[in-house]
């Protein structure tokens, strides 16, 4: 998760800051829900697209792992957001969904079990 975290930094600055640093130019000014809408939306794009183009960001790669659907196929559309949008809440709450796997019978995330998904080892 700390690789992840460096990750999406990374994402956030290049996709969330540069583009507010550009527009504060020109005076044009967002609310604060509108900002966070803008970092939602672009980790939505960014772990979504992952999960869907070959199951794994760049941290899950390098870490051979891969998200699939409980069946065993690539995971749909509607699951990748699904799992996205359950993670928040999860990692929020104390990060309780993270926490989940170490009772969970599976050792899943409390994500995983809401979207249908499964992490599992590409060795």
């Amino acid at each position: 998760m700390l690789y992840e975290s460096l990750v999406v930094f990374s994402i956030l600055l290049i996709g969330f800051l540069l583009p507010q640093i550009v527009l504060s130019g020109f005076n044009f000014a967002l609310t604060p829900r509108m900002l966070w809408l803008h970092v939602v939306l672009l980790l939505l794009a960014y772990f979504v697209w992952c999960w869907l183009n070959g199951g794994q960001t760049l941290p899950m790669k390098t870490w051979k792992l891969r998200l699939i659907s409980n069946e065993g196929s690539a995971i749909r559309p509607l699951q990748a957001v699904l799992r996205y949008l359950a993670a928040w809440p999860s990692i929020l709450f104390l990060g309780i969904g993270i926490v989940w796997a170490l009772f969970d019978k599976d050792g899943q995330f409390l994500h995983d079990r809401i979207a249908g998904t499964r992490i599992v080892s590409t060795d």
